[in-house]
């Protein structure tokens, strides 16, 4: 399904998409990060902690590190402003290449065993699906953080994965 190298370029792909969202997070007060805007987590603030809080949990089930700071239902409060974020951002997305990095085709092919805290019960998947829904979710989440931080008037980069450098 997918290889050790796939994983290696969305690691990348993540880096990159994140790496333009800070500079556009660094330009937006604490007051426009937190606004309600009507999306699933309501701020931008709130969505960019959710996929970091995401990231993080996947990195610890896969074996990458510790579990986030905060509870699930504290997920979209991980940081508590634009600094912290950007910092736990920089950190988490240096964890996950390093993650990446160190995968073989043995570990995506063996199954994945957590406790989920969302649905209080154990799952087991195999380890490519998981690393598919870990890049999937970076993804979709910040896709809908594009569409926030365009009607904030900010202009992101492209999210094309043929643009990336």
């Amino acid at each position: 399904m997918i290889s050790p190298a796939y994983c290696r370029k969305m690691a990348q792909y993540n880096r990159w998409q994140n790496d333009g969202l800070r500079t556009l997070v660094a330009g937006l007060s604490e007051s426009d990060l937190h606004l309600d805007r009507k999306a699933f987590f309501g701020s931008i603030s709130a969505t960019m902690n959710h996929l970091l809080w995401g990231d993080i949990i996947w990195l610890h089930r896969m074996g990458a590190g510790d579990p986030p700071s905060v509870p699930v239902a504290e997920h979209t409060r991980i940081t508590a402003d634009k600094v912290a974020w950007d910092e736990l951002r920089d950190a988490t997305d240096t964890r996950i290449t390093q993650w990446a990095r160190s995968l073989t085709d043995d570990d995506l092919a063996r199954d994945l065993t957590w406790r989920s805290a969302l649905n209080q019960s154990d799952m087991v998947n195999p380890m490519a699906d998981c690393a598919v829904h870990f890049f999937n979710h970076q993804t979709h989440h910040r896709g809908q953080i594009h569409a926030m931080m365009t009607a904030a008037g900010q202009a992101p980069d492209a999210t094309d994965l043929l643009f990336m450098p």
